[in-house]
């Protein structure tokens, strides 16, 4: 039973984890955008649209898997779809209360569908 207990608290860390993460990651992209990088590692990858950026490794860290989608509309463009995926690694704090979670790997896709 107790590994069950375990189990359940870190779905639900993680569950917590992702939700504050999305909502700090769109509200930057959205009104702070010169502020995102502080939210990736020095050597994290982004993908965009099939384009890589930079590689980093996440070997024996704690990880997490986020997937997001819906629309984006950026300025002067149509409004579109997208899907976008990040994995997190826990980076320690001084107090080790929480993590701070930063941005090993992003990866954001259009989705462009023919009507």
């Amino acid at each position: 039973m107790a590994s069950t207990v375990d189990f359940r608290t870190h779905v639900d860390q993680s569950c917590r984890y992702s939700e504050e993460f999305v909502n700090i990651y769109y509200d930057c992209m959205d009104k702070k955008r010169r502020n995102l990088t502080r939210l990736y590692l020095d050597k994290a990858t982004l993908v965009w649209n099939g384009n890589a950026v930079s590689e980093q490794a996440t070997q024996g860290q704690i990880t997490l898997l986020v997937v997001t989608g819906g629309t984006v509309k950026f300025e002067g463009n149509k409004q579109r779809f997208f899907n976008q995926n990040f994995l997190l690694t826990a980076q320690a704090t001084p107090n080790n209360d929480q993590p701070v979670w930063k941005i090993a790997s992003d990866c954001f896709r259009f989705q462009d569908w023919n009507s």
